[in-house]
């Protein structure tokens, strides 16, 4: 989604509240002639006379006939989102209004907006960088308080001000070294080695910190996929349920009714965890339980976090052991949920306790201790290092463009310990602030920005 001189210089319209019928219903406009065209469908002031940050009462009218009721609020260049005048009509929420308030305003000059096209043009207007502008998508699209201080903190800038500390500083010796290549035959050094190889090394546990905070920030941003393993008839099903407060999953006495996956997201202490019900684990003759059973351990591969969940009353110590040491080679993060609390004899519980001391101990039918086994979910999240402020890495796209920093800071290392010449360290650097500045949209391409804003919704 490339735009030529003239579709910027276009002034551009687009409903900014969901679609469907609703109390009322905001219609934006951007652009040089936003206020202008509005001004020529409103009764009511002259809106080219206001001041900006003015909500002002009045009609829009299609010649002699009312459309609606309005309120219009003004944002006068460059005192807006866009930086352009913007002009944000808020109407009855009648589909039919707003169709004919948009149409209207096409005709007389509007144009219907691209998604994304008002987050881009304040991008390239300089409202803020690339990546503060890819944080107000994942600000509309947060479901959970995690993701929502995670996106809130990339779009005020905290993500941004770090990669400019890093940029900035790797400039000046670039500048340092690029001045050398101009008195090559003075044999002048501008830019200490030593100086430079302190430097990097300072950059590089940087961004190794930013690139292994992304794990947090790809469990903040899209969820933790959560498998809820063990034999049939442990109770999957019916913690599933207690966790949701809903019947999701059918529960029956009969062994291995669940032959596929039942996936759904809960929300513990700010963080969604997509919960993922499978196929009981057990040797089966039947053909379709059997593939269930075959796909469950799939998943619990690629799962971020494991419930190994065992009935208490049907399980023993032995059969335990090994199912855990059958977890412990998936590598994978595990709870052990000991289930029916209820039904288990005292001398099995003690048993356990003392020799998987971490096991919690529920009733999914009952609902008991549910509180301690979220409690310990959650810790295994590890969220502390983003509740302290740190900044967290939520996007793939600023992921691969650290990994490929430190690939160039690597290499100038690897070229300051073998004394290559300064053109072609100067190259290394070169590459190195050209992956910095793809993160924040001083290095880009118009594919780049159009795959990035045709994410968007309309209207934002």
């Amino acid at each position: 989604m490339s735009f030529s001189i003239s579709e910027k210089a276009d002034t551009i319209i687009a409903l900014a509240t969901p679609q469907g019928v609703g109390a009322i219903a905001v219609i934006r406009l951007s652009g040089k002639d936003a206020i202008k065209l509005t001004n020529e469908v409103f009764g009511g002031k002259n809106l080219e006379e206001q001041q900006s940050h003015t909500i002002h009462f009045g009609t829009i009218r299609d010649g002699e006939r009312i459309v609606d009721e309005v309120l219009v609020s003004l944002f006068v260049a460059p005192k807006s989102f866009t930086k352009e005048n913007v002009v944000e009509i808020s109407t009855h929420g009648s589909s039919y209004i707003i169709n004919q308030v948009i149409k209207l305003l096409i005709r007389k000059g509007a144009r219907p907006a691209k998604p994304g096209e008002f987050t881009q043009r304040a991008f390239l207007n300089g409202q803020f960088d690339l990546a503060q502008a890819e944080a107000v998508a994942d600000l509309i699209h947060s479901d959970s308080e995690a993701s929502h201080q995670a996106a809130l903190h990339q779009m005020r800038g905290g993500f941004s001000g770090e990669i400019k500390q890093l940029r900035d500083q790797l400039i000046h010796f670039a500048s340092m070294i690029e001045l050398e290549l101009d008195f090559v035959e003075e044999d002048v050094e501008f830019a200490s080695r030593d100086d430079l190889q302190q430097l990097v090394e300072k950059l590089l546990r940087v961004v190794e910190q930013l690139i292994s905070s992304f794990d947090l920030g790809n469990v903040i941003k899209n969820g933790v996929p959560t498998v809820i393993a063990g034999k049939p008839n442990a109770g999957k099903s019916t913690l599933l349920n207690a966790l949701l407060n809903e019947e999701k999953a059918i529960v029956s006495e009969i062994a291995g009714t669940t032959r596929d996956f039942i996936e759904d997201e809960i929300n513990i202490g700010g963080v969604i965890f997509r919960f993922i019900d499978t196929a009981g684990l057990r040797e089966t003759t039947d053909t379709i339980e059997a593939m269930g059973v075959s796909r469950t351990q799939e998943k619990m591969k690629t799962a971020s976090l494991i419930l190994y969940l065992f009935d208490l009353s049907d399980t023993d110590m032995v059969e335990i052991n090994r199912d855990i040491n059958k977890l412990e080679n998936l590598g994978v993060p595990f709870v052990k949920v000991a289930n029916k609390i209820d039904k288990a004899t005292e001398g099995f519980i003690t048993e356990l306790k003392d020799k998987h001391p971490d096991t919690i101990f529920i009733s999914a039918g009952q609902k008991e201790n549910l509180e301690a086994l979220r409690t310990n979910i959650l810790d295994l999240v590890n969220l502390d290092k983003f509740k302290t402020g740190n900044t967290v890495v939520t996007n793939i796209r600023h992921y691969d463009s650290l990994v490929k920093t430190r690939e160039s800071l690597l290499d100038v290392l690897n070229g300051i310990d073998a004394e290559i010449t300064n053109d072609f360290l100067a190259m290394d650097i070169r590459r190195s602030l050209h992956f910095l500045g793809e993160i924040t949209g001083e290095i880009t391409t118009d594919d780049l920005l159009a795959n990035i804003f045709s994410k968007f919704c309309i209207g934002k």
